[in-house]
């Protein structure tokens, strides 16, 4: 595959980004003009609001530019990701000083070989690097220093971080290399229709939650999910994947289930990192992204969703 993404889905992606735009010019606006309506009751919402909508204006314009340069830009841009979400995992769950080799080599060696491997689209051995071999190595690494105080635990929260914030990640780019007969030159799309449904889900969650939400999902793990904000995002989102048909490979009702199944584990995905944060006495990851909390916190349905989609569509639709 070149390094060149565009190709034939250059018209669709701006269609695409279009319409995206046309969604933060609006949100932006009724933010300011809720701004000028705030009183010190509902200040601290309408500002945490603004906030949100000026980093996703930052967000969709690395997403773009990364675009733009192609593949390698996709590539470079969700290894940084992983880079830095793999920083905040490590940095929340704590690091013995006996694991720092092991630390090492997640950060410079697995993770950077994982993406020259998806670059060079070796399926056979990306879909395996981390589950098998970095499993296998790290914990003998860690084995090196001699220590053997919660040992289980130590070398479990390195794999973990591994899984999560790079192998699970690695997967979005990784659709680039899928060959779908007729659909040559835009597997771009799949990256975008993938990021909007879970996006455009965790947005919906939200809404749904605050006008209908009365019943709690998981109170233990995330106090302001919702029953009903849970049922109505990952529906809308269904419902908003399956008229995104026209930029995918699929049929109306192939898009619907497949944007059911990325809501569904983005979902998912966010109650499961919210346990580990809850164990650890957190309310975000981090501080990276404003109003948004860490990269995790805003990556977490994409880090679940990435794999399942990405073997779905491989198993369903790669005619390699």
């Amino acid at each position: 595959m070149t390094d060149s993404i565009l190709g034939q889905s250059h018209v669709d992606l701006i269609r695409l980004f279009g319409f995206v735009l046309l969604l933060l010019i609006t949100a932006t606006v009724i933010g300011q003009w809720l701004s000028t309506k705030s009183d010190a009751s509902n200040r601290t919402v309408i500002e945490n609001l603004n906030a949100r909508i000026y980093a996703w204006w930052i967000m969709v314009a690395c997403i773009g530019f990364a675009f733009l340069m192609g593949k390698t830009g996709v590539i470079l841009l969700f290894s940084a990701c992983s880079f830095v979400a793999l920083r905040e995992f490590v940095a929340l769950t704590g690091v013995n000083q006996e694991e720092d080799l092991s630390v090492f080599s997640a950060f410079y060696i697995v993770l950077p070989v994982q993406y020259v491997l998806v670059w060079f689209e070796w399926y056979g051995l990306y879909s395996i690097f981390i589950p098998v071999y970095a499993f296998l190595c790290l914990p003998i690494l860690s084995t090196m220093r001699g220590g053997t105080a919660e040992f289980l635990s130590r070398v479990a929260q390195t794999q973990w971080a591994l899984m999560i914030c790079v192998f699970c990640a690695s997967h979005v780019p990784a659709l680039l290399s899928l060959q779908i007969e007729g659909y040559e030159g835009r597997q771009v799309l799949l990256i975008a229709f993938l990021v909007f449904v879970v996006q455009i889900s965790d947005v919906l969650q939200y809404v749904w939650g605050k006008l209908l939400g009365s019943r709690p999902l998981a109170p233990s793990l995330s106090p302001s999910k919702t029953i009903e904000g849970a049922m109505g995002g990952v529906l809308s989102a269904t419902v908003i994947g399956a008229m995104l048909f026209w930029i995918t490979p699929f049929t109306v009702w192939q898009a619907a289930g497949l944007a059911f199944v990325c809501a569904l584990m983005g979902l998912i995905g966010g109650l499961v990192l919210s346990a580990i944060k809850r164990d650890k006495g957190v309310k975000d990851w981090g501080r990276s992204i404003a109003g948004h909390g860490g990269f995790i916190d805003r990556l977490d349905s994409v880090l679940f969703s990435a794999p399942i989609f990405f073997h779905l569509v491989r198993y369903g639709w790669d005619v390699t």
